[in-house]
């Protein structure tokens, strides 16, 4: 997968993507992330990409102009994305869409936003990670790669660990432990110890809907509610 990034901090982007999973997948060739500066694009002695806004108010807006000459210049992956308040909320199943697809672009936008005319007629998608205000986009864009370079085959060393994860079937992960089986007096459920695989299994997916119900209810209404053996299972263990 190549996914292209824009932004006027492309250092925030080429140092953290050097890191940990993405790092390793980079290295090994399973994606490829190309940051480039906006600021090349322009040909004043200050560089200059942003410009008060007409009509006045606070802030200051970035310009079409620099913005629309960067993205022709390099002809990154489309759909080219901006991420901003108005777009489409990001969740799992957003990221999954994206990893569908052989790559995908991400506009960062600064300061009070981005022109209007780069929303409109420069970009083919709009994306928000959350009802909040950041001061710029570039986290939304790390975010984005991160959980969408999970999904692409061989980037983690468990096949499993995707399917297995919260979010990937609406709900949310169950419970995890490791050693020692007592610590403090606080022990691991028997049952994780049992050896018996088909009934860690039930157990674990009751965990996940008790974990779910109790957390994020929200996630439970959205799946319809419970089914009759969803209800059974929570009883089989207690839950």
């Amino acid at each position: 997968m190549k996914i292209d990034v824009f932004s006027i901090f492309p250092e925030m982007i080429t140092g953290y993507t050097k890191q940990s999973i993405l790092g390793r997948s980079i290295e090994s060739g399973l994606l490829e992330v190309s940051v480039h500066d906006l600021r090349l694009a322009t040909t004043d002695i200050h560089r200059t990409v942003d410009d008060p806004p007409f009509g006045g108010g606070a802030g200051m807006v970035l310009m079409p102009e620099p913005v629309f000459q960067a993205v022709e210049e390099v002809e990154p992956e489309r759909p080219l994305i901006l991420l901003g308040p108005s777009g489409r909320k990001f969740d799992q199943k957003l990221a999954n869409e994206l990893s569908d697809l052989k790559g995908f672009s991400l506009l960062c936008g600064r300061y009070e936003g981005v022109d209007e005319r780069i929303r409109t007629d420069l970009c083919d998608d709009e994306i928000s990670i959350g009802d909040f205000v950041l001061a710029g986009g570039e986290l939304a864009a790390l975010t984005i790669i991160e959980t969408v370079a999970r999904l692409e085959p061989g980037v983690l060393g468990n096949e499993f660990s995707v399917t297995e994860e919260s979010f990937s079937d609406g709900l949310l992960e169950y419970p995890q432990f490791t050693r020692p089986s007592n610590f403090r007096d606080l022990e691991v459920p028997e049952i994780l110890l049992s050896g018996d695989h088909g009934k860690i299994e039930r157990w674990r997916k009751a965990a996940s809907l008790a974990k779910t119900l109790s957390q994020r209810p929200d996630l439970i209404e959205i799946r319809g509610g419970l089914s009759e053996d969803e209800n059974k299972l929570l009883e089989e263990f207690g839950f």
